[in-house]
Formats: C-alpha cells, sequence, structure tokens
C-alpha cells in the first residue's frame, strides 16, 4: 500500500517528542512492504536539529510553513492508498486536515493518527464545532498513540466510526544497551521537555525528591528547562539528541519517566521514553498510571511511584546490582512485545480489516 503520512517531522525530535514513534512504526511498517511518503512543514526550526538524515526506507517532504506549500503537498494526498494525517502538525493544522481529505482518492483509507489522544479529546469535547469534530464522521479510523478502551469510547461518542490505540514500542536497531557514558552519570535521570501540563509533575516527582534526597545526583535533560531554578545536587544538560538517548537511558542508575498530565489522568498511554529505556536496559522509575501492568510488571520490571515522596524512597534503597536487574527483566519484555515490529504487525492487520469492510460495502 501507498501511504501518504502527514506529521510534525519524521527528521527532527527537537521540539517533538513524536519523532521516535513515527520512526519506529513507519520504519517497520516499511518492513512489511508499505510504500510511505512523510510530509513535513518547516517550522519552529526543526530542520535546523535534525536528528537523522532522509531514511531510506522512506520518501521525505519537507515544505515551507506557507499556506501555498501546504496545498500543494496536500494535494498529492491523490496518489496515496492510505492517507494519514496526524494530530500536533504545528501548521494550520485544520486547514491541512481539510486539504488532505478533501484531495484523496475516494478508495483511499482516511485516518486521523492521534499522538496526544487525552489532550486532543479534552478540546473537541467542549468545541462542538471544532473542524476535527466534524470531520470525524467522514474518515474511516481513528488510530491513537495511546489512550486504552477511555480513548476508544471517547472517540467513538463524538463520532468517529472507528478508534484503534496503536501504543507506543522499541525499535532494537534504534534502542538498545550500550556502554556507560560519564556525560550522564547520575542516579536518577530525567529527559523531557519543558511543556504546560508537565512542568508542575516535574516539579513534584523529580526537583522535589532531589531536594530530599541531597546525597543523590540527578540529571535533568530536555528543552526549555534553562531558567528553571534547580536543586544543587541537580545536573541540566539541554536538548539531548537522539543519537545520545541510548547513552542517557543506560547510563544512571535508573531513569524517571514523568507522564503529561492529561494522559497520566486517562491512564493507559506510556510515553516513547518508557520503551526507549527499557530497550536500553535501563531501571525505570515512572509516576502511576492506570495500565502500566499491561506494558511492564510493577515492582519487577518497572519500579512506580505515586508521588514524590515515593520517588526519594525508591532513590534511598535502590542498590546499582538492584537497578540493573530490573533494567534486564524490563530490556527482556519489550522486546518479547513491544517492538515496533509488533506494533506495525497490528497496524497492517487494522488497515487491511477495514480495506475489506469498505469493499464489501460498495
Amino acid at each position: 500500500m501507498r501511504v501518504a503520512f502527514y506529521g510534525s517531522s519524521l527528521l527532527s525530535a527537537y521540539w517533538n517528542g513524536a519523532a521516535t514513534y513515527y520512526r519506529g512504526l513507519l520504519r517497520a511498517l516499511a518492513a512489511r512492504g508499505y510504500e510511505i511518503t512523510f510530509y513535513e512543514p518547516d517550522v519552529y526550526d526543526r530542520q535546523k536539529y535534525r536528528d537523522i538524515e532522509v531514511p531510506d526506507w522512506c520518501r521525505v517532504v519537507v515544505y515551507q510553513g506557507t499556506v501555498a506549500a501546504l496545498k500543494r503537498v496536500a494535494a498529492e494526498a491523490v496518489d496515496a492508498d492510505v492517507v494519514v494525517k496526524a494530530s500536533g502538525v504545528g501548521f494550520e493544522d485544520d486547514l491541512l486536515l481539510a486539504e488532505i481529505m478533501g484531495s484523496a482518492n475516494s478508495a483511499a483509507l482516511k485516518i486521523f493518527w492521534d499522538v496526544d489522544a487525552p489532550a486532543t479529546l479534552a478540546e473537541l469535547r467542549v468545541a462542538p464545532d471544532h473542524p476535527l469534530r466534524r470531520a470525524l464522521s467522514s474518515l474511516d479510523l481513528v488510530l491513537t498513540y495511546g489512550g486504552g478502551d477511555p480513548v476508544v469510547e471517547s472517540y467513538r461518542a463524538i463520532g468517529a466510526r472507528d478508534c484503534v490505540p496503536i501504543y507506543n514500542a522499541v525499535d532494537p536497531e534504534t534502542h538498545h544497551p550500550v556502554p556507560a557514558d560519564p556525560r550522564f552519570a547520575a542516579d536518577l535521570a530525567f529527559l523531557g521537555n519543558r511543556l504546560p501540563d508537565r512542568e508542575t509533575r516535574v516539579e513534584a516527582f523529580f526537583l522535589d525528591p532531589a531536594g530530599k534526597v541531597g546525597d543523590r545526583r540527578f540529571l535533568l535533560g530536555g528543552a526549555g528547562w534553562d531558567d528553571k531554578p534547580l536543586p544543587q545536587n541537580v545536573s541540566y544538560i539541554g536538548h539531548v539528541p537522539t543519537a545520545d538517548h541510548n547513552a542517557f537511558n543506560a547510563t544512571p542508575t535508573a531513569v524517571l519517566n514523568i507522564s503529561r498530565a492529561s494522559m497520566a489522568e486517562n491512564g493507559f498511554s506510556p510515553a516513547t521514553r518508557v520503551f526507549e529505556a527499557a530497550g536500553a536496559g535501563a531501571c525505570l522509575i515512572t509516576d502511576a498510571w492506570e495500565g502500566i501492568e499491561l506494558f511492564l510488571t510493577p515492582g519487577e520490571e518497572v519500579l512506580v511511584a505515586r508521588d514524590g515522596q515515593d520517588v526519594a524512597e525508591l532513590m534511598r534503597m535502590l542498590t546499582p546490582a538492584g537497578a540493573k536487574e530490573i533494567g534486564k527483566r524490563a530490556l527482556g519484555r519489550v522486546l518479547a512485545e513491544h517492538t515496533y515490529a509488533h506494533r506495525a504487525e497490528e497496524v497492517d492487520r487494522v488497515l487491511r480489516n477495514r480495506a475489506r469492510q469498505m469493499e464489501a460495502a460498495e
């Protein structure tokens, strides 16, 4: 199948947390025979901070952040068997949706792929006339970054024909154990960009615990934290390129996952970093959210913290040997059940089933 995928960016992870999700999933789909073209706008300086060059498994079209350029690339949707508009592209999202789906061949599968479903749904619930909400009934399928039954039921309730969560995973060729790197030496590390619905949780789960265990070294990575007051035992290293993610995850005694507020409240929304850390054999501590046991077993393959006090207690108790054992078990679990090859098999099945249903209905 030929796929036209319109997203934020495949080439750059700069202010673009969905990059590794796109890369892992689309690469695995390409391995199954899909011919993919990824369209991304040149906005937010992402092209200045590319993490990868154009891969051999996907054609990439970078277009200027203008309405005229948007319309030109949207017109190319007519040649695809599957047309995908992702959430959060970052330039004229509503217009892009209308132009893409208006250009798509009548026989093509038309999909909205939501990489931040809890936040999107919160916006749609209070906006009955939102362009996306009005368009849902004309789309064949909504795929999401996660969210479980709560997201599926919510999308169906506001007009989606069907909704299927496609969870994050690990690409073993990209995320894997590596030797420790002194740049990332720490007892606990957190990697995440500074966002409005994350900052308060970072304070509660990372900065406050750092103040309580002052004899432990904490490491903060990600964009936007430059002017944030930090405890003395927290080192800030700025944006961490994806090429350094394995070392960032494999070096500290433990790494921390902090969900964005909307995803934590909804549950069933493991971040990409959960699987990247596990893929590198890291000992992962995650904030508590419903559904974690579907991906990693608490206490054995992941440590779960209900609040900052739990994080502090875990850091007092955790030994390097115990951390290594947890990381080893997590790595085994994700390789067995949660690779992008597993996810691509699921996407392929969903798309082919939907295509057969469309043919039968004609």
